[in-house]
């Protein structure tokens, strides 16, 4: 699953690919707000990220697109 996270005052959002469901996102994110609290995620590969929930513009929460490998023909 894609998970894309706007950060306020920087032009990049952060995205990582994350084994979790869109459930557990979902309350990670409820959780830190409620908490005011930090957001704390993993990814694929174990790395973790965390961020002040203070400075999170938006979260997204989408199924990963399979990226087309190779050269595709175009008609």
């Amino acid at each position: 699953m894609e998970v894309k996270i706007g950060v306020q005052h920087t032009p990049r959002e952060l995205v990582l690919e994350s084994a979790q469901t869109p459930a557990e996102v979902e309350q990670a994110v409820a959780e830190a707000m409620a908490k005011d609290s930090v957001l704390s995620l993993t990814d694929e590969k174990g790395r973790k990220v965390i961020i002040p929930i203070a400075k999170v513009a938006y979260v997204e929460i989408a199924e990963s697109s399979g990226r087309p490998f190779g050269f595709t023909a175009v008609r």
